[in-house]
């Protein structure tokens, strides 16, 4: 391999390392996350019928926004922070 190509793959290298790392971040707060949910629906058992309550629509919008804004911050990461230019 020669000294250019070995130039020209560092950002492929690079590019695949962070896709990895946010993978792997990803699935443990999603593992997490997940495992707190089914505690707290477990200590939450309607005795009637032995089921959990339901999601509403405003919960699940209200997390869908909340993870959207974490996903907005994250890509604002890789941007270039404009005061310290100056």
């Amino acid at each position: 391999m020669t000294e250019e190509q070995r130039d020209a793959s560092k950002p492929q290298v690079e590019r695949a390392r962070i896709l990895l790392t946010g993978l792997g971040l990803g699935a443990l707060v999603g593992l997490l996350s997940s495992y707190l949910y089914a505690r707290a629906a477990e200590e939450n058992v309607d005795a009637e019928n032995g089921m959990a309550a339901s999601i509403s629509t405003g919960q699940a919008l209200a997390v869908a926004l909340a993870v959207l804004g974490v996903v907005r911050q994250i890509a604002a990461l890789g941007k270039p922070d404009k005061k310290r230019r100056k």
